[in-house]
């Protein structure tokens, strides 16, 4: 019976590591210039899809000078080079414009 409180710690923990990188992608998003709904809406979809340095890469892209419209955003993601990216993020976009 002793377990149960360290079996809540790490159902905890593992809910808050989700948060995390979907956070920071939706962060990233919306410095690359899409719209905050947009962006927390695909960061929802692609956090469950894309592997944790798939979901940084697209996270550090560059801050956009002015809002971006989703076919610019998707450019620059192809020039990411990674066609599984590239499928996750344009499906997501599709999915949440």
């Amino acid at each position: 019976m002793r377990s149960a409180p360290f079996l809540g710690l790490s159902v905890a923990a593992t809910l808050s590591g989700c948060a995390v990188p979907e956070a920071r992608l939706r962060a990233g998003l919306i410095d690359a210039g899409l719209p905050q709904p947009i962006a927390a809406c695909m960061a929802d979809r692609m956090v469950d899809r894309l592997s944790l340095a798939q979901l940084m890469r697209i996270a550090d892209l560059p801050k956009a000078t002015a809002s971006e419209s989703v076919p610019q955003f998707l450019r620059r993601v192809r020039a990411l080079g990674d066609l599984e990216i590239l499928g996750v993020a344009t499906s997501s976009a599709a999915a949440c414009a």
